[in-house]
């Protein structure tokens, strides 16, 4: 009789532990959770990142679902968001070592304090890939020629090959490199003319037109590229008094500030 009760009190009390355990549960489950999830939203809200902030969203579930500070430090990361389009524009100098000289009745000269300038649209094709249309006047002026130079007047395309991805995606976030070496080969076509008495002038080919250079990015939008470029100019010569038919080189350091879009 007393095994007997003894077993029914023993019930009971488990009875009354269970139902305990379940308003225990029912008032996480009801209130606590409410308020971890109040709290949670209210830090979302506010944008409360700093590291002072401590136990914002109370409790596990809080601390689970909404605890973010320091996730991402922002010191450390660049963001790039890929972009489709860019314009180029800038001007270079004429180096006169590297190009050919100019004929005057049987005399050389040679170039010197000559310049370029260029604008341009591109289209990104990849993270390796643009190309490019662009316009460029160049202007020739010859050591011991005082009053004569020459103008190239080309319309030309490019395609550049970047010897470094521009962006670097690691899961959701897509980094920025802010030094890209690259390099192009292209052509060009237009008019030259060699100002003065017995000019050269007419239609040229810029074939092949090429650079070699690097891009510095200033920010997610803005970089500036510097570049060495040669072009083989195919015309009807090059200076006063000369020859149809031939080709002359011209190389440029280029500096130019790229905007992407």
């Amino acid at each position: 009789m007393e095994i007997k009760q003894m077993k029914n009190l023993f019930g009971v009390a488990m009875a009354l532990v269970a139902v305990g355990s379940t308003a225990a549960n029912a008032d996480y489950s009801d209130k606590k959770f409410r308020n971890e999830i109040g709290a949670g939203l209210d830090l979302v809200s506010a944008e409360v990142i700093y590291e002072d902030v401590i136990d914002a969203a109370p409790g596990e579930l809080g601390q689970e679902v909404y605890e973010y500070k320091n996730a991402v430090k922002n010191d450390d990361m660049q963001v790039f968001v890929p972009t489709s389009h860019y314009v180029r524009m800038g001007a270079g100098l004429n180096l006169g070592f590297a190009t050919d000289k100019a004929s005057d009745h049987g005399m050389e000269y040679e170039a010197s304090g000559g310049y370029t300038t260029k604008i341009g649209l591109g289209w990104n094709l990849s993270s390796y890939v643009r190309t490019e249309v662009d316009f460029q006047n160049t202007v020739l002026k010859f050591s011991d020629l005082d009053g004569q130079q020459a103008t190239y007047k080309t319309l030309g395309g490019m395609l550049y090959f970047d010897l470094a991805r521009r962006y670097v995606q690691s899961g959701d976030i897509t980094r920025r490199r802010t030094f890209v070496p690259f390099m192009g080969l292209g052509a060009g076509v237009g008019v030259y003319d060699f100002e003065g008495r017995d000019g050269a002038d007419g239609f040229v080919i810029a074939t092949p037109r090429a650079e070699l250079g690097f891009n510095l990015k200033l920010n997610e939008l803005i970089g500036i590229d510097i570049a060495y470029q040669y072009q083989m100019m195919i015309g009807h010569g090059f200076g006063w008094d000369v020859r149809d038919g031939g080709t002359d080189n011209i190389s440029n350091i280029m500096a130019t500030i790229r905007a992407e879009f």
